[in-house]
Parts: structure tokens; C-alpha cells; sequence
């Protein structure tokens, strides 16, 4: 399954890195234009729970960052 979600971002490429490094991801892509991040689901993964575990990892390495869940 993917889902579209919108986002504030400084540094797209960190944002990509931290999210496909999630638990539960199977793929991530980050738009800096659009500002909009899709995130595609493992199998079975609990989607509201995968992430909150991605906007915890997207915000150690930006902590201003927010994705809109």
C-alpha cells in the first residue's frame, strides 16, 4: 500500500534516507518541490504506527521537519 503525505522539509534527501531506514517501510520517496513525501507499506504493517516511527526517525535527523499524519 502507498500513501501521500504532505510535509515541511528543509533537506529532502535526509528525509528520504530516515523513512526508507524505517521499520515497516518498504520505500519512500521525498518530493522537495511539491512537499510531499509517499511512503509505500510492508506487507501486514500497521500504517499508523510505521509512521510515527517515521516522523520520530525524520526528526533526529531534522527536527524541525513535520509530516502531516
Amino acid at each position: 500500500m502507498k500513501k501521500t503525505y504532505k510535509i515541511e522539509v528543509d533537506c529532502a534527501n535526509k528525509m528520504e534516507e530516515a523513512a526508507k531506514n524505517t521499520a515497516g517501510v518498504k520505500d519512500a520517496t521525498v518530493n522537495f518541490m511539491t512537499l510531499k513525501m509517499i511512503v509505500e507499506f510492508e506487507e501486514g504493517a500497521d500504517v499508523k504506527a510505521v509512521m510515527q516511527n517515521v516522523l520520530t526517525n525524520c526528526k533526529k535527523v531534522e527536527d524541525d521537519c513535520e509530516i502531516y499524519l
